[in-house]
């Protein structure tokens, strides 16, 4: 991947003391991709850092300049998940974040996130000889890797979106009182 533009969006407030909020606004990296990653933009693949609001309400704040037209803002549980999964997005720590950001903005740089199909193959026919992007505990857990090309994974993707549809949104419930 190669990395884009940065944009920085506001999420909403969140808690960080005895009757004090802050707003919660994260930078969001694009990343364009060549070949097998082509995709990267329509997919929306990028970086950021590794937090998000949880348990989203509105909350009445009409002097904020994020408040919509009835003077209510998003207000939710600030969740740093650096330690978990995210929807198909590079995550880094929130420190970490507040390294590589800077060094990426307005600087394209090169990304090796995810291994190639040709990475996988070579691993896959030799795991005596581990690539660089496996080492052997991985491979102990993983065993042999395979690689799924599109024409394979789109459809089974595409299958199960049709047997789990999104359900619809919903908006936003209002703070209860705190």
């Amino acid at each position: 991947y190669m990395t884009s533009e940065a944009k920085t969006s506001f999420k909403g407030y969140y808690r960080t003391g005895a009757k004090q909020d802050a707003v919660f606004q994260r930078t969001f990296i694009q990343f364009d991709g060549e070949g097998e990653a082509a995709n990267a933009r329509q997919r929306a693949i990028g970086g950021h850092a590794a937090q998000v609001l949880h348990g989203m309400c509105l909350r009445k704040n009409p002097n904020s300049s994020h408040a919509d037209h009835d003077g209510f803002v998003p207000f939710g549980k600030l969740v740093d998940y650096a330690g978990g999964r995210s929807n198909g997005c590079t995550s880094w720590s929130p420190a970490d974040a507040k390294r590589i950001i800077p060094m990426v903005k307005d600087n394209p740089t090169t990304l090796y996130i995810y291994p190639e199909s040709r990475d996988i193959t070579a691993v896959a026919a030799d795991r005596s000889q581990p690539g660089a992007y496996w080492n052997a505990s991985c491979l102990k857990e993983i065993g042999t890797p395979k690689f799924w090309p599109r024409k394979t994974l789109e459809p089974i993707i595409a299958q199960y979106r049709k047997d789990h549809p999104a359900p619809p949104p919903q908006p936003l419930p209002i703070c209860e009182a705190s």
